[in-house]
């Protein structure tokens, strides 16, 4: 069987990745494209084995990377930030026929964004990584970031490759060494990832990639007593199942989990802007954990800003991702399409109602399901409080601000909320009011690397960005100096 796979014109290798080497399996999972539910490459079913040969590779790549010093570290980081910039079509063509999003957001967003993740963490940690020192009664307090050790990180399917430098660029900045489980749904780019790292001068044992599927290499990764750290993106239950694996051995860990994020629309509001922000959440499908699922619109303007993104909604062009026109693409499995269909399918026999889309669409065939808009909900409902993860949002009216705070914060989850005002005070108010790790006002995924990032509840555990970023990666550690008890 062939050790490689020609996917769109990208030459990608199905191995593992482990101490500077291809490492092959006796078995195989095979990787289905959304677009066409065609099978497009057979790829290494890594287990317990592989897991344990590249946890065993990083701990003892670990000394010799921990001891390079930030700038030797940045630099090999940025030579792989330039090579991720060289290979921008290629990333993208792979990961559009892997996952089904949009190639022009590849080129154009998602890849570039890749390459920011190694740049921006490498420039970070050689200039801006430390913290003041301090002093009582005398005594100097010195405080240092130091590599945790080894970090785990295992990455989801809708952005595969963003998500994972996102974990894997701050830690390797700062002097850890990882072991990557890529997505069985979405895999391939993270194996042209470890190429371009071993390209740019990445150690070997530095950066390992185990491929297979949650239960035979995710499961004793999360459970495996030679890691300092996890970092997981991901749904809640897979979450829970990660933690329990975790525990025993005490690692820390950092979930960014999902969502049911609102958008808050005011009778002040810029309507067109309103309008624009919610289109924007059947961006990927809405597949996104960010994405705002629920409208909530102040029942002065509701009717007209139903009407308008009904309207754009219907417009907008679903089919093939490689093709520019498109807007909204396939759903990633048939399990994940079945399931975002009984999530609609129970809201509509519970009394929902479908304004537009409501269903598969027929026309296009296999994962390709409409984007849809739902209203007339009651408080409680399943399409209200759970995750659907896909192209479906509900339309809900509030009659104040106390009313509007209420059922935005009315979830288990508080990963993001977006408001639309045109009353800077009222920004002011309602901002601090919402539970959410991220507020957005009159703007949507804008984000600085160095601002924190994270959810609240059920969204997930701990911040990274910036700063935070190294409280996890590293054992942060305070040395106390007695002005006392020195020679001479």
């Amino acid at each position: 069987m062939d050790d490689s796979a020609l996917v769109d014109g990208v030459r990608v290798d199905l191995r593992h990745w482990i101490d500077g080497r291809r490492v092959a399996s006796a078995g195989r999972f095979s990787d289905v494209s959304p677009i066409d539910e065609q099978e497009i490459a057979r790829v290494a079913a890594g287990g317990a084995a592989e897991v344990d040969a590249a946890v065993a590779a990083a701990r003892a790549a670990f000394p010799a990377w921990k001891a390079a010093s930030p700038a030797e570290r940045g630099s090999i980081l940025r030579r792989a930030a330039d090579r991720l910039d060289a290979r921008v079509e290629d990333l993208a063509a792979l990961e559009t026929r892997d996952n089904g999003s949009l190639l022009r957001s590849h080129r154009r967003g998602v890849m570039p964004r890749v390459a920011l993740n190694f740049r921006a963490f490498a420039d970070y940690a050689e200039k801006r990584l430390g913290h003041p020192g301090l002093s009582v009664r005398g005594h100097r307090e010195r405080i240092t970031y130091d590599p945790a050790g080894v970090v785990a990180v295992i990455t989801p399917w809708n952005a595969p490759l963003m998500l994972a430098t996102w974990r894997i660029g701050p830690a390797l900045a700062a002097g850890d060494t990882v072991v990557l489980k890529p997505p069985e749904w979405a895999p391939l780019t993270a194996s042209l990832l470890a190429d371009i790292l071993h390209e740019a001068g990445v150690p070997a044992g530095v950066f390992n990639v185990v491929q297979g599927t949650g239960a035979d290499a995710g499961a004793p990764l999360s459970a495996h007593p030679g890691i300092n750290r996890l970092a997981f993106t991901g749904s809640v239950p897979t979450a829970g199942a990660i933690a329990r694996a975790a525990a025993p051995n005490i690692v820390p860990l950092s979930f960014e989990l999902g969502g049911k994020s609102p958008l808050l629309v005011f009778a002040d509001a810029d309507l067109g802007l309103a309008v624009d922000l919610a289109v924007d959440q059947f961006d990927n499908a809405g597949q996104v954990c960010l994405k705002a699922a629920r409208m909530l619109v102040h029942e002065s303007i509701a009717g007209e800003f139903t009407d308008r993104l009904v309207e754009r909604t219907r417009a907008l062009c679903q089919g093939d991702p490689r093709d520019e026109r498109t807007d909204v693409s396939a759903l990633i499995t048939r399990a994940h399409f079945e399931r975002i269909d009984g999530f609609v399918r129970r809201a509509l026999a519970d009394g929902a109602r479908a304004l537009t889309g409501g269903g598969p669409n027929t026309e296009k065939g296999g994962l390709y399901y409409r984007p849809t808009i739902l209203t007339d909900t009651k408080p409680g409902d399943e399409i209200l409080t759970e995750e659907v993860f896909g192209p479906v949002v509900t339309i809900e009216t509030f009659d104040d601000e106390d009313d509007a705070v209420a059922r935005a914060n009315d979830t288990p989850f508080g990963l993001a909320a977006t408001l639309v005002t045109g009353d800077r005070a009222r920004a002011e108010r309602i901002s601090h009011a919402l539970d959410a790790g991220t507020v957005w006002v009159n703007c949507f995924f804008v984000r600085d690397l160095e601002a924190p990032f994270g959810g609240n509840g059920r969204s997930g555990i701990g911040r990274e960005g910036g700063p935070w970023s190294f409280d996890f990666y590293c054992d942060v550690k305070n040395s106390v100096f007695s002005p006392t008890g020195w020679e001479g």
